[in-house]
């Protein structure tokens, strides 16, 4: 219970200003891994500015996971963007009949850089959600949200808060397709498939 209200107590304080995950487009986790050991793919997201497409490497072991993203942002003016980032996961709360979220701590730190300039976000935050399985299917959902605390450093230095929400949706046992979002003053949408092993 004591887990659970320090959980809630985190997600009530960050406020509505979004900023997002790792390398600052709005690509956001589940509580939750999907895979047993690796899982890889891409995610092609609109941060606001153009577009950006990264690709993603995870793995796991016990209860934690580590990830790499790495790719590019077009932001529209002629300058391409180069994203870099790395970050980990890891369970902090089990639902209950007190608490029906399941719950993860998460870390990184990415780097974009380009154009001149150079930024780093350091987002850490907690991802809050819950698995729907479809009877009688492999289909499983995961709708989450994820309330992020980002200091940035180099171009802009700040203080940033965000609210990422997003599902998971695992198609197969090797596919899952993954949508999230930013709300608050920066706004985005990002879509990713991962495969799963």
């Amino acid at each position: 219970m004591r887990k659970a209200l320090v959980v809630m107590a985190l997600a009530a304080a960050f406020g509505a200003r979004a900023e997002a995950q790792t390398t600052g487009t709005p690509i956001f986790m589940a509580p939750y891994r999907a895979f047993q050991r690796v899982e890889f793919g891409g995610s092609l997201s609109d941060p606001g500015d153009g577009f950006a497409l990264e690709g993603f490497y995870r793995w796991g072991q016990k209860k934690y996971d580590f990830g790499f993203r790495g790719g590019f942002q077009d932001p529209g003016d002629g300058e391409t963007v180069f994203l870099v980032g790395a970050d980990f996961r890891t369970r902090v709360v089990d639902h209950s009949r007190d608490f029906p979220l399941d719950g993860a701590l998460t870390a990184g730190i990415g780097v974009q850089f380009g154009n001149g300039t150079s930024h780093a976000i350091v987002p850490i935050g907690v991802s809050l959600g819950r698995r729907v399985e479809v009877e009688g299917s492999d289909v499983q959902f995961v709708p989450y949200f994820q309330p992020v605390l980002a200091p940035s450093f180099g171009h802009g230095s700040d203080l940033l808060f965000g609210l990422g929400l997003g599902v998971d949706v695992t198609l197969t046992k090797k596919f899952e397709l993954r949508v999230s979002g930013a709300l608050g003053d920066f706004e985005g949408i990002g879509v990713s498939l991962a495969i799963l092993r």
